[in-house]
């Protein structure tokens, strides 16, 4: 039995410090199973690798994003480009005020012929459209019955005169036997009652002959003014009446011809002005395709202003040695009222209109351009006049609309040069 016991105590001792550092390494594993067990099973303390990496990378990108944001350094803005504009200098002198209207050319005068009696034609002498002078013999009538007129009414004078004789030559013989007591006095006074009866006689014959040359004269139609003949509405043959609604021919003078046409009521007293200094100026452009103007005068202003339009109307009369206007044509008229002198003008395109008024865009020596407000004293077609800005300095012209204050600007390239040829900087001091 003793022998039992040292052999189990032989196998204790037989683990001796070996198996004791066994059991001491065994332990802690089984501990670190058990937990990781018990973690795993119940889903707790474990982070996953790539949530990780989303997370390190949203963290780096909001990072470089604020520093770009924030503290990046930026670069250096560029400048504004330059407007391309045109530009004009603000011209100082006298400035004429031109107004122009539409106007309608008119025969100086037109005369339409038709006989004075009720008769035959007997002969046409012109031919339409022919030139005539005052006297040139238009159209013959038959005469005859006028002429036979003529003839009796000599007769009759002729017998009358001869009456008017006979009763002369009583009369001196009555009152040569009134002196010598031969015959009463109321006999000389009966002869010479026939006397005085026969002279009326004979004054009135002498009337009714002019009468009757006036009725012969009336066969021969002749021109009265220079003109243009017409339409002929008369041949050989044909019955002319006085009252007849449709003229023989017509007549217009064209040299000289009138041009009429209307002005505005506010321009009226700058117009009589005008004409009392001296005779107003006037250019017509009359649509033949020839660019030249023709000039003349204004002759005719009319004593009323039309209240319907406002209108007061104007003729004007040209010589018209060419032929350039003709009846019933329109022409574009333009006449110089009035002449402003010393004034400040500049291209009419150049003043813009604003919610604050009027002004223009004045370059300045930076080529920058900066906003002058101007008062507008009038316009034409060619120029406005304006007030608040100085002489020689340089306005623009084309492309206001893109432009601001202090907006930097140059001069666009003159037409015609080359396309590749750089702009130059428009400055006050061009």
């Amino acid at each position: 039995m003793p022998g039992d016991t040292r052999g189990v105590a032989l196998k204790t001792q037989g683990k001796g410090p070996h198996n004791m550092k066994s059991d001491r390494i065994d332990q802690p594993k089984g501990f670190v199973d058990s937990n990781w067990r018990a973690a795993a099973g119940t889903g707790r303390g474990r982070v996953s690798p790539w949530l990780a990496v989303v997370v390190v990378l949203a963290v780096a990108g909001l990072g470089w994003l604020a520093w770009r944001t924030w503290l990046a350094p930026r670069p250096a803005p560029k400048p504004p480009a330059a407007a391309v504009v045109s530009t004009a200098p603000v011209q100082q002198g006298d400035v004429p005020l031109q107004v122009s209207a539409n106007g309608n050319v008119t025969a100086l005068s037109t005369v339409e012929v038709r006989p004075q009696v009720s008769s035959t034609v007997r002969t046409v002498h012109i031919k339409e459209g022919q030139t005539v002078k005052p006297g040139d013999l238009l159209f013959s009538l038959d005469t005859r019955m006028d002429e036979a007129n003529l003839a009796k009414a000599q007769a009759q004078l002729l017998r009358d005169q001869a009456d008017l004789a006979d009763a002369r030559r009583a009369l001196a013989r009555s009152q040569e036997l009134l002196q010598r007591n031969f015959i009463s006095k109321s006999a000389v006074d009966t002869a010479q009652a026939r006397a005085d009866g026969l002279a009326a006689t004979v004054r009135a014959d002498q009337a009714a002959i002019e009468a009757s040359r006036v009725a012969v004269s009336y066969g021969a139609i002749r021109a009265t003014i220079s003109g243009r003949t017409g339409v002929i509405n008369a041949f050989p043959g044909s019955l002319v009446l006085p009252n007849s609604t449709q003229p023989m021919v017509t007549i217009a003078q064209v040299q000289p011809i009138a041009v009429t046409f209307s002005l505005p009521e506010r321009q009226l007293a700058a117009l009589r002005e005008a004409l009392r200094a001296g005779p107003v100026q006037v250019t017509a452009q009359p649509n033949d395709g020839n660019q030249a103007p023709v000039t003349g005068r204004i002759s005719f202003v009319d004593n009323t202003v039309d209240p319907q339009y406002g209108t007061i109307r104007v003729k004007a009369q040209f010589d018209n040695d060419e032929q350039r206007l003709w009846p019933g044509t329109y022409a574009t008229v333009s006449a110089v009222v009035q002449t402003l002198k010393d004034a400040l003008s500049v291209p009419p395109q150049a003043v813009v209109t604003g919610p604050e008024g009027r002004f223009v865009y004045v370059v300045q020596p930076d080529s920058k351009v900066a906003r002058v407000p101007v008062r507008v004293v009038t316009t034409t077609a060619a120029a406005a006049v304006v007030e608040g800005v100085q002489p020689g300095a340089r306005v623009v012209v084309e492309g206001t609309q893109n432009l601001r204050p202090g907006a930097l600007v140059r001069e666009a390239a003159a037409r015609g040069a080359s396309g590749a040829a750089a702009a130059r900087p428009a400055s006050a001091g061009h």
